[in-house]
């Protein structure tokens, strides 16, 4: 019989999961208050958002699997803290240069965190639902990305000091996650090679090797959706619709990543391999049905085709998670999890940087343009080699049925 303090610890990772998460987004609805306070160019807020990411992946290179060296907590408090700090610093920013060091400090403090918490939730699985916890590593973060964006919109729309309360509110939030870390038992013990684990590394444990190849694009398509939504596609709604309301940036984005959750949700029982391949096929149609509505200057439109751009984005990110999940046993999946993360943010990442790049001499929906077609070459590509690989289904298939087996097996060692 599973403890209490287990079934708790579940619980408290995975909110504590949602919180960081959605506390990474909150500066995205905030960015045209900067723009307009310290006349930042679009050029200066890509900066920005690349720091971020570098941040991160640099993190989760370095330390990504440190936690399955010196134990989950230290890991988690050690990150917990340090993203409480950054979002203090963030309601007392005062130019650019502040917002930089801000936003490296929140990258790297994800980065750091991410990885072990996925690799907790596993650890603390529930016996009654044993399929729950991989479930949850796939639908936490774009619920989180939604709730972050939305009530960060709002509260700058309609809340006091916009500049500053929201960072308070998700940093009180935060930090009361990490002094309940006290109840969540420590599953995994310490073990020799936490110094070795910090040279920067891509770690895939061999047993994952060939699902991860054959699910790669799945993983790229849909966070580089991601990434032009939380970037770019706000943008258009004051340069092309003259939307100024914070708010509606915030809701945007939360079509992509609610509906993205929503699905994850909605898929857990079909075959991850249809999963895969319903999760590419709306990464081909969200972003061409996303951009046609925006060259028409159609604002329903452009809702429309954020909604199908969301079920790629759900869909085509946590079947292969799902999978994969599933084939790492209890030692590697932090570092497991961190790589698909370094995968994933890289494709969130580089084009939305290379797009704010080009933004300048070319312009905002050219760019939106281009960055679409590249989500669905991508897309096609990866749906291509789905439909054609045999193997990689048979690969798929088995990460399917040792799934369930996986986190019963997690649940009785840590019992």
């Amino acid at each position: 019989m599973q403890s209490a303090r287990s079934v708790a610890g579940f619980w408290i990772i995975a909110a504590m999961l949602f919180v960081a998460l959605a506390s990474s987004a909150v500066p995205s609805p905030i960015y045209p208050v900067y723009a307009a306070e310290w006349h930042l160019t679009p050029l200066m807020l890509t900066g920005v958002f690349a720091i971020y990411v570098a941040g991160l992946l640099g993190s989760l290179l370095v330390a990504g699997r440190l936690s399955d060296h010196v134990g989950r907590k230290p890991v988690l408090v050690v990150g917990g803290l340090a993203l409480t700090l950054s979002l203090g610093l963030f309601s007392g920013a005062d130019g650019l240069g502040a917002l930089i060091v801000d936003r490296i400090l929140q990258g790297v403090s994800v980065g750091l965190l991410i990885g072990a918490l996925g690799a907790a939730l596993i650890d603390n699985s529930l016996q009654r639902h044993p399929t729950l916890a991989g479930v949850l590593n796939g639908a936490v973060p774009p619920f989180a990305l939604a709730a972050g964006a939305m009530s960060s919109g709002a509260l700058v729309e309609w809340g006091p000091a916009p500049e500053q309360f929201v960072y308070v509110l998700f940093g009180a939030l935060l930090l009361l996650m990490v002094l309940a870390l006290f109840i969540v038992p420590e599953q995994v013990q310490r073990r020799p090679g936490a110094l070795r684990s910090l040279r920067p590394t891509i770690s895939v444990p061999r047993s994952s090797r060939a699902l991860f190849r054959g699910v790669a694009g799945a993983l790229i398509a849909s966070w580089a959706l991601g990434g032009l939504f939380l970037s770019l596609v706000p943008s258009a709604l004051g340069q092309v619709f003259g939307i100024e309301n914070h708010f509606a940036a915030g809701a945007l984005i939360a079509v992509v990543t609610g509906i993205g959750a929503l699905t994850g949700l909605a898929i857990q029982r079909v075959d991850a391999r249809i999963g895969v391949l319903i999760g590419l096929v709306a990464l081909i149609l969200g972003p061409i049905v996303t951009v046609a509505f925006v060259f028409a200057h159609s604002l329903p439109g452009l809702v429309v085709g954020s909604a199908v751009a969301g079920v790629g984005f759900g869909a085509g990110f946590q079947a292969p998670l799902r999978m994969l999940l599933a084939t790492a046993a209890p030692t590697h999946r932090a570092g497991l999890l961190s790589t698909i993360y370094v995968v994933s943010y890289l494709a969130f990442g580089v084009p939305a940087v290379i797009g704010g790049l080009l933004e300048p001499a070319v312009g905002l929906v050219p760019v939106i343009a281009g960055y679409g077609a590249f989500i669905v070459l991508a897309a096609a590509v990866a749906l291509v080699l789905q439909l054609v690989s045999r193997s990689s289904a048979s690969v798929e298939q088995q990460a399917s049925e040792v799934l369930e087996r996986t986190a019963t097996g997690s649940i009785r060692t840590a019992e």
